[in-house]
């Protein structure tokens, strides 16, 4: 059967948000172009991991001699996107994720394949004939200074979470938090 791909080559808007309260926040990758919109759930570390591998990528192709790809050292201003997330409708969870860079568009390239039922519980049965289970993949296409403010921009929304306990690291809810520290 083959792969449904869902694929953005010059994106309006790519940015990670969350629906929900801290603690209980779902993550959205969420990509626009004109009309078509595709929103992926992730976890909070697949997209800190993600901002992380991003600015890595980039800080690599800036000490490239003459910075031949223009690759910006901090966000530009104008590619600054704080906006909500628009109505994510979840196409599918993130599995696997890789990044990569693409020299003859100067454009960073993002691949998210889907958590399938055979990576849940090893199961190796076909696929559903109905189409549900019909393998997809998210494919997006980034500018270098679209790619530095997706990587600040998800670097922030995982910050905004709960803070963390100075004492045993970890997250502290509203309604309290019970030390783990060993003889607190």
């Amino acid at each position: 059967m083959p792969t449904r791909v869902h694929e953005f080559a010059w994106p309006d808007r790519v940015v990670v948000g969350t629906i929900g309260l801290p603690g209980a926040r779902t993550f959205y990758l969420q990509v626009r172009a004109g009309t078509q919109i595709v929103s992926i759930a992730l976890e909070k570390q697949q997209s800190a991991l993600l901002a992380d591998k991003l600015d890595e990528i980039l800080d690599q192709l800036v000490t490239v001699e003459g910075n031949p790809f223009s690759v910006p050292t901090g966000t530009p201003i104008e590619l600054v996107d704080n906006d909500p997330l628009e109505a994510p409708e979840e196409q599918f969870r993130t599995g696997a994720m890789s990044l990569g860079w693409d020299p003859t568009t100067a454009q960073v390239v993002l691949e998210a394949y889907p958590i399938t039922d055979a990576d849940a519980d090893d199961n190796d049965g076909p696929l559903d004939e109905d189409g549900a289970d019909e393998p997809e993949m998210l494919l997006v296409r980034m500018p270098v200074g679209t790619a530095r403010a997706f990587a600040k921009r998800t670097r922030e929304i995982v910050a905004a979470g709960r803070p963390t306990c100075p004492l045993c690291g970890y997250p502290m809810d509203a309604d309290g938090h019970t030390c783990t520290i060993p003889g607190l």
